[in-house]
């Protein structure tokens, strides 16, 4: 007598074993070593950029930062009344050390992420391929909206290197 004839004992069978699925490379060996490394040499100059940027900013520590801004903008005779001088001297007024110490925080974990990424790349990693990818394809918009706003030539080959170098990343992606 069945009670439940929804629940249905199957007769026990063997399975068959699985076989396992094959685990993705971790090595890319499709895409060209010469353009990883070239993208690879380009995030280690930011990340050194950058963290040069970040010990400037702590070398003010302690210093009247407004007082050496309007030092410089008499020094390269910029009338201070003008827009981007005056928000340079207001910005500069209002630093404390403890903004610049969070300046030089953010400035060192750029200049980290922008290491690891050039490590990943020379060494072939396909993480850090996608990173790159992500990371480059993040600024595009800008860029884009930069070069429609105020095109100047520093803009329009700030994009086209980052569009080159997010198109080939996409292609040695795909290609793999």
């Amino acid at each position: 007598m069945r009670r439940f004839a929804f629940f249905r004992q199957r007769p026990m069978q063997p399975r068959a074993a699985r076989q396992p699925q094959p685990t993705p490379p971790a090595l890319d060996t499709t895409a060209p070593l010469a353009g990883l490394r070239t993208i690879a040499v380009l995030e280690a100059a930011k990340g050194i950029l950058v963290l040069l940027v970040g010990v400037g900013l702590l070398s003010l520590l302690h210093r009247d930062v407004g007082e050496m801004a309007a030092h410089l903008v008499r020094s390269f005779h910029l009338n201070p009344a003008r827009r981007y001088p005056f928000i340079f001297l207001q910005a500069a007024s209002q630093l404390t050390d403890a903004k610049l110490w969070a300046l030089a925080g953010g400035a060192t974990a750029y200049a980290t992420v922008r290491f690891i990424e050039a490590y990943g790349l020379w060494h072939q990693r396909v993480w850090a391929e996608w990173f790159a990818l992500l990371s480059g394809s993040l600024y595009l918009p800008w860029e884009l909206y930069e070069v429609v706003e105020h095109a100047t030539l520093g803009t329009e080959v700030v994009l086209l290197l980052n569009t080159v170098i997010v198109l080939y990343l996409l292609y040695c992606r795909l290609a793999a």
